[in-house]
């Protein structure tokens, strides 16, 4: 993984549970009754949102009672989707700690404590026992995580045999300069890209067979060209928008991705694979 310092600390706000409550309150609710739907704009922190994290996890087949890992969870909004949708019990681990905080806090919010446990720890050495788990997914996650060949070893170690492993991450598509800061990393650093063939030499040498890939750059382009309309249109972004959890700079970050994925160099990709 990149310095761990250096990730953990792109990602810390300081005030993040204050500005999501403030958000609520603009909404006009508590956190009594807000609701999962309420919060997707601001706790689903990958390209595409609610949409994709559905699209993209109805493709595990998820079943009610299996025990899932939610890699590089964030705050927790993927995971407490997919324990609503599936009704599955998620374990999600991040590195940063006030995510794991918040996510923890929102899942009280939701009533979910029972189906949803965030825990903070390394990816490259988790805290669970073997064959723990009978799906894994992750999302816009491996961005910070240099040594792929790693993760996927301990992702490994962790599924029961046959399970299944999702990715839908941001993937570098050629060698052209990026354009900093992009929500991922604030300097080139701190990012660390690699390319769908790097993605799947280091699953299959894991151990893993791959079921399924999908490039994901033409529903990325709609995405974000629906979102600034909206956002023209009720002159500024949601309440709960990406930029609660990004900060100040969040214009910035989000115009630099688009960019560097208009330009064809990056690109969100779904991948999909199986502890043979």
């Amino acid at each position: 993984m990149k310095d761990l310092a250096l990730v953990a600390n792109h990602y810390t706000r300081g005030d993040l549970l204050g500005a999501i409550l403030a958000g609520v309150e603009k909404l006009g609710k508590t956190p009594e009754t807000v609701t999962m739907d309420d919060l997707a704009s601001v706790d689903e922190f990958h390209i595409g949102g609610r949409i994709a994290t559905r699209a993209f996890l109805d493709q595990m087949s998820i079943a009610a009672g299996e025990r899932v890992l939610d890699v590089g969870c964030g705050i927790g909004g993927a995971s407490r989707y997919a324990a609503h949708e599936y009704g599955c019990q998620i374990t999600g681990v991040d590195l940063t700690n006030e995510y794991v905080e918040v996510g923890t806090v929102l899942c009280k919010w939701l009533g979910q404590q029972s189906q949803v446990n965030l825990v903070q720890g390394n990816v490259f050495d988790l805290s669970f026992s073997d064959a723990s788990f009978d799906k894994s997914f992750m999302l816009h996650v491996g961005m910070n995580i240099s040594d792929k060949a790693a993760l996927a070893k301990e992702i490994w170690r962790v599924l029961k045999p046959g399970a299944v492993f999702g990715i839908y991450d941001i993937m570098q598509l050629d060698d052209g300069l990026l354009a900093f800061p992009v929500p991922w990393a604030s300097v080139p650093e701190g990012s660390a890209l690699a390319s769908p063939e790097d993605y799947k030499c280091a699953l299959v040498s894991a151990g893993f067979e791959i079921v399924a890939e999908r490039n994901r750059k033409d529903f990325a382009l709609e995405f974000f060209a629906d979102m600034k309309a909206k956002s023209a249109t009720a002159g500024g972004p949601p309440l709960l928008g990406l930029q609660v959890i990004m900060g100040a700079d969040a214009p910035s970050k989000i115009q630099n991705m688009v960019a560097n994925i208009t330009q064809g160099s990056i690109a969100p990709v779904e991948l999909i694979a199986r502890k043979a």
